[in-house]
């Protein structure tokens, strides 16, 4: 359903996704065991360490986009969600950790995303604040 567009944007969709619904994309039907977030992709670029970043909108603009949905994996396979912005902040909790994942945190990017290489970098950029807070939630180092 490529026509579903929180605030005004298009969903990106992984297309190898299994949905648990033939008739409903695999991020609303996401089946049994399947992890948060599924349904949507990672995006293989933003490899850091073992932690990626997974894209729900659509983020590629020529004109550079300044908001947008997503979600970060941790090494370990746990996931959080991201509401990103183009501006100053800290990192903010938004939700709190809950049985999916490790919250949904607002984030910052220093600079518009125009590409995925525009998108790596603002990624690389805030990964240790979002490390810190995974490592905090999940008493890891």
């Amino acid at each position: 359903m490529s026509d579903t567009k929180p605030q005004g944007k298009d969903i990106l969709q992984d297309p190898t996704a299994e949905s648990a619904d033939p008739e409903l994309p695999a991020f609303l039907a996401r089946p049994e065991g399947a992890p948060v977030y599924h349904g949507f992709p990672l995006i293989p670029e933003t490899q850091t360490d073992g932690w990626l970043l997974g894209a729900i909108t659509a983020f590629e603009d020529p004109n550079g986009c300044e908001f947008g949905d997503a979600f970060v994996q941790a090494p370990d396979g746990s996931r959080a969600g991201l509401v990103w912005e183009v501006g100053a902040g800290k990192l903010q909790q938004i939700l709190p950790p809950d049985a999916t994942r490790w919250g949904v945190w607002a984030v910052w990017f220093r600079k518009p995303v125009r590409s995925v290489n525009d998108l790596v970098a603002n990624f690389r950029e805030v990964l240790p604040e979002i490390k810190k807070k995974h490592a905090e939630i999940s008493g890891g180092a």
